[in-house]
């Protein structure tokens, strides 16, 4: 996968409240059959999920554009927004516009839509767009609150009533491994050493591919295609390990299904809200 993109200007570290609205440039990204593919392969397909791994009949999974767009929320915390050592991935939202490419080029371009004060820390929020998608990735910043800013509106809590379904999906014990082929190449996914370092016992999940993995089931359960997939959010709420077990409660909402993922009665996933076309 190859992009070109523009630099990205703007204050290092400074108040955190100035950062709201910064453009953090274009990008366009180039990539061949193979990548969706992979993709796909990395967040569950089978490899008898011929219209997901098999380039003749291949329809791309939207949230393949997530791994498009990862270089926006680097941008932002290279320019100095925040600690990249401390800061978290929070919540993540995606909106499809229209079906990805099997191949071909994708523009983006991306800001900072909002910073929410929470006090002892901040939210990034970055959203990216292209005639493909919108996706919006929350940035959880230890140290950057208390600059006078908006809270911002709570996450959404767990439906009080009893849920309308329930799923168990197992994560591979290779996936991370295979996901960060993709892009996302932070030694927390691979070595046990930066792992320790970083507090975990052994490499974790990517968020983005323990969320993307769940699609799949949860469109089967609703007898959807995942590449229909037309909204997704979900708040990372703890770490995934590859190889644990998914235990996913599903809420039917008006027009989507809520839903929450735990592993072994812990909560990993909240918030969740999902919808296929």
């Amino acid at each position: 996968m190859s992009g070109r993109s523009e630099p990205v200007g703007g204050p290092s570290m400074g108040s955190t409240g100035e950062w709201r609205g910064r453009e953090l440039g274009t990008k366009t990204v180039t990539y061949d059959e193979t990548r969706p593919i992979l993709y796909a392969l990395a967040v569950g397909a089978d490899a008898s999920d011929l219209d997901l791994v098999f380039e003749e009949r291949l329809r791309v999974l939207p949230t393949f554009a997530l791994t498009l767009a990862q270089w926006a929320p680097d941008a932002l915390g290279s320019a100095g927004a925040f600690d990249i050592r401390t800061a978290v991935h929070g919540t993540q939202r995606l909106r499809v516009l229209k079906p990805l490419p099997r191949s071909g080029s994708v523009e983006m371009k991306a800001r900072v839509a909002e910073v929410w004060d929470k006090g002892s820390a901040a939210v990034f929020d970055v959203a990216v767009e292209s005639e493909y998608f919108e996706a919006t990735w929350s940035l959880f910043a230890p140290g950057r609150g208390g600059f006078g800013g908006d809270r911002g509106a709570s996450a959404r809590r767990r439906p009080e009533t009893s849920p309308t379904g329930s799923l168990a999906v197992r994560t591979a014990p290779n996936q991370a491994a295979l996901y960060r082929l993709l892009g996302d190449r932070h030694h927390l996914h691979i070595d046990p050493e930066a792992a320790k370092t970083a507090g975990m016992p052994r490499p974790i999940m990517h968020g983005l591919c323990t969320l993307a993995a769940m699609t799949l089931p949860l469109a089967s359960s609703l007898g959807a295609h995942p590449a229909d997939l037309a909204e997704l959010e979900g708040r990372f709420a703890a770490p995934v390990f590859p190889g644990d077990a998914l235990q996913i409660d599903t809420w039917k909402d008006t027009e989507a299904t809520l839903f929450e993922a735990a592993v072994d009665g812990k909560t990993v996933i909240s918030a969740g809200r999902v919808r296929f076309a």
